[in-house]
């Protein structure tokens, strides 16, 4: 359990880059994410058999899935992005909330260049901010218990995915799992229902 708080501790403190969400006109919404290089420096020190694979679940949309294996501990995580890049980093800021690294509730809106990106410099001095009272163990309660039926629902519906993606029908499912697997069991049952409709049509 002790060495799981050392990974926790590692993907918190790799997480002080942003990737786009959404761009609408000269404004980007951005999500804090682990920044690439800082999380091999932190997670070498925890496990250095650690792992990572990516998978495209769909291409326009932008929709990644980000597999990550640290100390025997494999996480999922799934997500959409302005571009594929941004949708690798979102999904692996995902996996690292499924590790129980607390992530900002909301995304932030910045200004958008096309040519040089989201201008993040007043959030890059929040991120480092938020990042530092991690390093305290008693700074946070401990994430509650996963329920299992949710875990059971997200396995059923990554499998009902794979078999969509055997049938050639992965862009379309992508769409309906954009936003994640539901947050309530109703919700995934819904999501379940809508790609077996997919999947059957």
């Amino acid at each position: 359990m002790a060495d799981l708080d050392r990974a926790r501790e590692a993907l918190r403190a790799a997480m002080t880059a942003w990737a786009v969400a959404e761009v609408r006109g000269d404004q980007a919404r951005v999500t804090l994410v682990p920044d690439s290089d800082q999380l091999a420096l932190h997670l070498e020190r925890v496990d250095p058999a650690w792992s990572l694979t990516w998978a495209c679940e769909s291409v326009a949309p932008p929709v990644v899935r980000a597999r990550l294996s640290v100390l025997g501990a494999v996480r999922e995580g799934l997500a959409s992005g302005h571009s594929l890049q941004d949708a690798k980093l979102r999904a692996l800021a995902d996996a690292a909330h499924f590790f129980g690294v607390a992530l900002p509730t909301e995304a932030q809106w910045v200004e958008y260049d096309p040519e040089e990106g989201p201008n993040t410099a007043d959030l890059v001095a929040e991120a480092e901010s938020a990042a530092a009272p991690a390093a305290r163990p008693a700074a946070r309660p401990p994430e509650p218990p996963r329920d299992p039926q949710m875990e059971k629902a997200r396995r059923h519906i990554e499998d009902l995915m794979d078999q969509i993606r055997a049938a050639g029908k992965g862009g379309e499912a992508a769409r309906v799992i954009m936003n994640g697997y539901g947050e309530t069991l109703e919700e995934s049952r819904a999501i379940y229902k809508e790609l077996q409709a997919i999947l059957r049509g």
